[in-house]
């Protein structure tokens, strides 16, 4: 094994839970921010939506996550193996049947994806 497989080996992240396209899922991001006294703190914000998208593999994989808030729709593409995420929670298993199903950025409203079992 080389050099650069073992970095990378080292990198990969295996507390993750499986998900996948059409899956509804919580990631807890950890963001830094500096308050008015100069101080530095870090706090955990959630983003909760649809997986759109897994591309990649190993270190560079990636995934997309849509939320809807009113009618405005955010999508968020984060790497896995980020130190960033804190946390990723599947809070419901959807069944979709593309592998990136884009068919959820035409409605403007929250699409209903039937669970999987």
């Amino acid at each position: 094994m080389n050099l650069v497989e073992k970095i990378t080996k080292k990198q990969i992240r295996t507390d993750l839970p499986e998900f996948r396209a059409g899956d509804t899922v919580r990631v807890d991001i950890k963001i830094d921010e500096v308050d008015s006294t100069g101080k530095k703190k870090t706090r955990i914000q959630a983003f909760e939506g649809i997986v759109m998208a897994i591309k990649g593999s190993g270190v560079s994989k990636t995934f997309t996550v849509r939320k809807v808030s009113g009618n405005v729709g955010t999508e968020k593409t984060l790497p896995v193996n980020s130190p960033r995420i804190d946390m990723i929670t599947v809070v419901k298993k959807g069944k979709v049947r593309k592998a990136k199903p884009t068919w959820i950025r035409k409605t403007s409203k929250t699409p209903k994806i039937k669970e999987r079992v």
